[in-house]
Formats: structure tokens, C-alpha cells, sequence
């Protein structure tokens, strides 16, 4: 299985998101710790559609190659 952009996007999104969602907790800035968990979640989404998306090729690919064998195996 592969990478794809979202994943890496998604998780260096949720990554930074985490780190000013710390920062504002220590500073007590709320509005940089919730919009730090706001951008740690939507990265998050991101990196599992990525994850999904994945799974979706190498289901696909498997199938082909299933299908592939099956027609062979039927020669």
C-alpha cells in the first residue's frame, strides 16, 4: 500500500494544528488553542480520507488482479 498527498498533507496539518493547540494552552490564549484544534482535526480528516483512499486502490488492484487470474485459470 501506498502513500498519497492527502495522507502527508493531512498529517503534517494535524501535527502543526497540535503544536498551536499546545501553544495557546500554555500562553492561555483560547483562540489559538481552539483554532489549533480545529486545524489538528481537519488535518486528521484529511490524512483519513488519504487512509481510505488507499484502501479503495488496493482493493481495486487486488480485484483486477483476482479477475486477471480467474480469465486465465478459465483459458
Amino acid at each position: 500500500m501506498g502513500i498519497n498527498k492527502d495522507q502527508v498533507e493531512g498529517r503534517i496539518k494535524e501535527g502543526a494544528g497540535k503544536v498551536e493547540e499546545v501553544a495557546g494552552r500554555v500562553t492561555g490564549s483560547h483562540t489559538t488553542e481552539v483554532k489549533g484544534a480545529i486545524k489538528k482535526n481537519i488535518g486528521a480528516a484529511q490524512a483519513k480520507v488519504g487512509d481510505v483512499t488507499e484502501k479503495v486502490r488496493s482493493s481495486v488492484k487486488d480485484a483486477q488482479k483476482e479477475a486477471e487470474q480467474e480469465s486465465r485459470d478459465h483459458r
